[in-house]
């Protein structure tokens, strides 16, 4: 079915994010651009929470200053975490010394992130006292039934209105005795990883068992699962469906952080869309992050991928083809997977994203309309997009405060005149210097090939 352009309905207002319209840079000529990234914004928040939950104090080297992250750090300071910025190599500003504390009850603003909504509420309900968790309105939409529903299976007091959502408050009595819960992680991974994060500290640890019709993004839980044995958690798991998380205590930790890499996807796309070069420094050899996906996916798009000790380069061949693909196991390259399909010269059929139409927006619903509306053919199906190629023209692309779904317009606005992206500003969820490292990739005019490495943070 063909989705209208007022059809993502997640409860947001889509102008929300909007002070401006940002007109995006035209690549005029072919790109040449080295660059650093920030950390990722999984693996802070993961290790924020782990070492707010830790016997001893933990060091976050190079982490993630962002939106999603400042709003971890605020919320683990609510309930009892000392979290200080302390000197660090100067690369990507101040690392952060975790102190763990006696937990206690307090006020958590979740904004839009999934992570806080989430992951902190099972550590709320390790302190003593009441948390009361809030958000953005487009936060209140988002599926959290299955943390509030788990947490009264291990018998935590949660006061909510009845939706499954936010607003809600967990009663913590210091202490959750554990044992073994059933739920549905078929909406989000992270409702596996907030449990399986917090689950050490539970009196009896944790047998949590996932029954439902599929369960999206694994890799991000392969990541929760290393993250949480890095601090001395002993995790058995039994197919893709079941961890048992043994009781005991999790140790404090010296951590950096790796760049994070689906925020370097839509600069390596910029390479595939522009015959160009883009090389991204400090990818790792190996990595839990769903972005190390993304050179593959492009490769078979048509660019060609090079690496070279820690250096990535994507390079474009002047060819962009379509693309038929299951995204399930990495849902979150989607907009940027979207974006290069509008522009190619045969047909893509993204698939397995069902669950994104729960995130930030609708994705599924919001990409339909924003390519529809520059004259595409995106149709949504069940479980995700089919895109044919058509010619795009100039207009508004709207965000909905949704920092991916800016992002590809930006990447849609380097081969498309006269694009105009709502609430650019959304990018400070995961990566504030988004604008910034955008434009110095074309130049400032847009229009001009540069080379440079551009230290962020």
């Amino acid at each position: 079915m063909s989705i209208s352009r007022n059809s993502p309905n997640d409860g947001s207002d889509p102008q929300s994010s909007a002070e401006k319209l940002w007109p995006a840079p035209i690549a005029g000529d072919p790109i040449s651009f080295i660059a650093q990234i920030p950390g990722s914004k999984s693996l802070t928040n993961r290790e924020l929470v782990l070492s707010a939950l830790a016997s001893s104090p933990s060091r976050i080297r190079r982490p993630l200053f962002s939106r999603d992250t400042n709003l971890m750090v605020d919320a683990l300071r609510a309930i009892g975490t000392r979290i200080e910025e302390v000197d660090g190599d100067g690369l990507f500003g101040p690392d952060l010394l975790v102190t763990p504390g006696e937990l206690h009850g307090g006020s958590i603003d979740c904004g839009l992130a999934g992570t806080v909504m989430r992951f902190v509420p099972p550590v709320a309900a390790l302190g003593l006292g009441p948390a009361n968790f809030d958000g953005d309105p487009g936060a209140r939409v988002r599926p959290m039934r299955t943390v509030i529903n788990a947490l009264r299976a291990l018998g935590v007091d949660v006061a909510d209105d009845g939706r499954g959502a936010l607003p809600f408050t967990v009663h913590g009595t210091g202490s959750v005795s554990g044992g073994t819960i059933t739920i549905d992680a078929s909406a989000s991974s992270q409702f596996v990883s907030g449990l399986v994060l917090s689950a050490p500290r539970f009196d009896n640890g944790l047998d949590l068992i996932h029954d439902g019709p599929s369960l999206p993004s694994l890799p991000h839980i392969d990541m929760t699962i290393q993250s949480v044995a890095g601090r001395g958690g002993v995790i058995t798991q039994i197919g893709d469906s079941r961890w048992r998380i043994d009781p005991g205590a999790l140790s404090g930790a010296d951590v950096t952080i790796e760049p994070d890499l689906s925020n370097a996807a839509p600069f390596l796309a910029a390479a595939a869309l522009t015959e160009g070069s883009v090389t991204i420094m400090g990818w790792p050899t190996t990595t839990t992050q769903v972005g190390d996906m993304f050179p593959s996916i492009i490769e078979r798009m048509g660019a060609h991928i090079q690496i070279d000790g820690d250096a990535l380069t994507a390079t474009g061949t002047g060819r962009l083809r379509g693309i038929d693909i299951d995204l399930s196991s990495c849902g979150e390259l989607t907009p940027t997977v979207a974006g290069l399909a509008a522009l190619a010269d045969s047909p893509s059929t993204l698939r397995g994203v069902a669950h994104l139409r729960g995130h930030e927006t609708n994705r599924l619903a919001a990409l339909a309309a924003e390519i529809t509306g520059l004259g595409g053919n995106a149709v949504e199906t069940e479980d995700g997009l089919v895109i044919s190629p058509a010619k795009l023209h100039g207009g508004v692309w709207r965000s909905y405060a949704d920092h991916r779904m800016a992002t590809t317009g930006a990447l849609v606005g380097l081969l498309v005149p006269g694009v105009e992206v709502e609430g650019i500003a959304s990018t400070t969820k995961t990566l504030p210097e988004f604008v910034e490292l955008w434009t110095a990739m074309l130049g400032r005019s847009g229009r001009t090939t540069t080379t440079m490495e551009v230290p962020l943070g």
